[in-house]
């Protein structure tokens, strides 16, 4: 591939596709310096912001995603995909990638869909352990299809798949925090039992939900709970806690720190994403899953049950959280042995370098 390569990477709409996307345009700085990398987002979605606050040139488009529940709002649906369209097109022959990249998220479907017509090679950042629809369509032309799980021929062309995992960021890899530092960073407790619970940036509504259910529980147990609300959850939970005042329990809006936080943890309690998961496996941290049921093709829960399958998670559903969730936790740090046995078997499914994998990949189809 030429040092000053152009390479266009499409996708986003939540972290889970946005990291991995960054941490390939990293690796191919990284590999080539002098390479043009652009990135086409969805236009008021957060890769607008995440994306050139980590360096990069980002076109947002007008696209949106399929309304399931009100499908006549889908004609508005259908306008945006044809005004994308359009722009995706113009955007392309302008750039003149010789690769384009498609890491998920709805934005990436019309973009791939135009280099595949102009004969520009593309690749397939498939995050999940079930393919989304629009990868499936996009599959047939696609030139490489990168995978974070086994048995995805169930889903595209076997020729075409590569078993590469799903690219986490750097820092959580490179840090080197013992279990006691971390905590002290965080201003906890060095000495005490963790759990760190987690809804992203923005929050999970059934975890907050089940953490303040849960507060006379959790008060005076030999733990202590790291809790990033989320930002829309943080005037609600720092209202539980002034009713229902809990030491043990740490709240704050957003954490900075993951390296420290998922150091610190004994245990995880997250939502099922791609990305969280890839972050779990490569750490060895042992976790409890709370699927969310507001994704396409469920395939969260899917993303779990791959999981608990080789006893390398348990999963609670978002159903039974309220009720059930904490008590889970509890009972689960508390057994030693069964904590050990997560941890060592969710290590056994991590695939390193995913990054450098892909990369790879980018490099072949380029010169093909």
């Amino acid at each position: 591939m030429k040092p000053d390569a152009h390479i266009l990477i499409s996708g986003g709409g939540t972290g889970g596709h946005i990291f991995p996307a960054v941490s390939i345009a990293n690796e191919l700085r990284r590999r080539y310096p002098a390479c043009d990398i652009l990135f086409i987002g969805a236009e008021n979605r957060m890769e607008m912001e995440k994306v050139p606050a980590a360096g990069y040139r980002i076109i947002g488009l007008p696209v949106s995603g399929f309304d399931r529940r009100h499908l006549l709002r889908n004609v508005k649906v259908a306008w945006r995909l044809f005004k994308s369209m359009r722009r995706a097109k113009r955007i392309v022959r302008e750039f003149q990638p010789v690769v384009a990249i498609g890491v998920g998220g709805y934005v990436s479907g019309p973009v791939l869909k135009v280099a595949q017509r102009m004969g520009i090679p593309t690749l397939i950042q498939e995050q999940n352990s079930y393919a989304g629809v629009t990868n499936k369509l996009l599959a047939a032309k696609a030139a490489s299809i990168c995978v974070a799980y086994e048995n995805m021929e169930r889903f595209f062309p076997a020729e075409k798949i590569v078993l590469t995992g799903n690219p986490v960021r750097r820092t959580l890899l490179e840090c080197t925090l013992s279990k006691k530092e971390a905590r002290a960073r965080l201003g906890l407790d060095p000495d005490v039992t963790t759990i760190f619970i987690t809804g992203g940036s923005l929050g999970a509504r059934t975890l907050n939900n089940s953490v303040v259910a849960a507060l006379p529980l959790l008060a005076g147990q030999p733990v202590q709970l790291l809790w990033q609300s989320g930002k829309n959850g943080d005037a609600s939970a720092k209202e539980a806690l002034a009713a229902h005042p809990t030491p043990n329990v740490h709240q704050t809006a957003f954490v900075a720190d993951m390296d420290a936080a998922y150091r610190a943890a004994d245990l995880v309690i997250s939502r099922a994403g791609a990305s969280s998961i890839s972050e779990l496996q490569l750490l060895g941290k042992a976790a409890i899953l709370v699927p969310s049921p507001n994704v396409a093709e469920d395939h969260q829960t899917k993303n779990a049950q791959a999981l608990v399958e080789r006893d390398a998670a348990v999963m609670v559903t978002d159903a039974d959280a309220p009720h059930s969730l904490i008590t889970t936790a509890l009972a689960l740090v508390a057994d030693t042995d069964r904590l050990a046995a997560l941890a060592a078997n969710v290590a056994k499914m991590a695939l390193p370098n995913a990054d450098a994998i892909i990369v790879d990949q980018v490099e072949r189809i380029a010169l093909d």
